[in-house]
């Protein structure tokens, strides 16, 4: 019996890009956020390093790891799959390919000193290691059928989307970020968290194309209320960035944004409707339960390198508290100017 060909590791280069996506969409367990533009996307408007790992036999990709590094005075250094995205981690053909990956990217955390290695899993890897447990993914399916997917709504939530309907509000497909940035930055600002640039944005329409895509649902008066911009992969939508005028609320613009998008989708044969991340015990997790979405654990793995414990970099750590008050007490302008030098050290 012949021995398999050896296994050989290489760094992402530019003319690999088709043959690496080509891979990503056709492993079962990849994730939009595997996508070879994250390369392009996190270097060029975050300007951090990035380090998109392949393994090959015989020169046939049998394995993907893209990782990025964050390096901040404020929240410390680290190394991870992926900053920015709420999915990431190895994929691969084969235990050997995956641990040849796995082992690539610890000495390669070794090499730049960070604190932590993270991997942002769909299913368990490592048991062993220590696991942050605050997120969660909304993920359910979408019927080929409109009104099946109206029915499947509980009760109440219907009621807010029929709402929304009656108060005349239609949803539009933007051609830039503009109106949905607008919204996006007043909205992070109400709830004082700094905001991504608008050139973030604009930089995910250019890379992915006809799988980036900003709705905006408007008024009887044609005033923007609700805007999301979501990403498609397969036969799957991920809403993924969203904001809302204060207005939103009253006319259940929020509700009919989240329907349009699903029926859009259940039009163009999509079979899953992905309502992405949350913390537990926040409103947007709420919010996603009231669609009768049901949560599924998320598990961020992490190699501890030079820390005891894992870092908590969000809004839920009472250290943040006063940050946050003070943020939304910040004019509007300033903060738009001042949030991506900080949001781009979060990942």
């Amino acid at each position: 019996m012949s021995s398999p060909p050896p296994l050989s590791l290489h760094r992402l280069a530019p003319d690999a890009y088709a043959a690496w996506d080509a891979y990503v969409f056709d492993h079962p367990h990849a994730t939009f956020f595997h996508r070879a533009g994250w390369q392009r996307i996190i270097e060029s408007v975050f300007r951090h390093p990035t380090f998109f790992l392949l393994a090959q036999r015989a020169g046939r990709i049998v394995g993907v790891l893209p990782l990025a590094q964050v390096n901040s005075r404020l929240f410390g250094n680290s190394l991870s799959s992926l900053p920015f995205a709420v999915y990431g981690g190895v994929l691969a053909d084969d235990d050997a390919a995956a641990a040849a990956l796995e082992q690539e990217a610890e000495r390669i955390a070794g090499e730049l000193g960070v604190e932590h290695l993270e991997f942002r899993n769909l299913q368990v890897h490592h048991a062993d290691w220590p696991t942050q447990d605050l997120y969660v993914t909304f993920r359910r399916e979408i019927f080929p059928d409109e009104e099946a997917n109206m029915l499947a709504i509980p009760r109440k939530q219907r009621a807010m989307v029929r709402k929304g309907i009656k108060n005349d509000l239609k949803s539009e497909i933007d051609a830039d970020v503009e109106r949905f940035f607008a919204l996006y930055a007043d909205n992070v600002h109400r709830h004082g968290t700094p905001a991504f640039p608008k050139k973030y944005f604009a930089a995910l329409l250019k890379e992915f194309g006809a799988d980036a895509e900003v709705l905006t649902v408007t008024g009887p008066a044609g005033q923007p209320l609700s805007s999301v911009l979501s990403f498609y992969f397969r036969d799957e939508v991920l809403p993924y960035y969203a904001g809302d005028h204060v207005d939103a609320r009253d006319l259940a613009a929020n509700d009919f944004k989240y329907w349009e998008l699903m029926r859009r989708a259940c039009a163009r044969g999509l079979k899953v409707f992905d309502y992405g991340r949350s913390k537990q015990g926040t409103g947007s997790y709420a919010f996603k339960k009231n669609w009768g979405f049901e949560p599924a654990p998320l598990y961020y793995e992490y190699r501890l390198l030079k820390r005891d414990a894992i870092p908590q970099n969000n809004p839920n750590n009472p250290k943040y508290k006063l940050m946050i008050a003070a943020w939304q007490r910040m004019p509007i302008a300033l903060a738009n100017w001042l949030g991506p030098h900080i949001v781009r050290n979060l990942g």
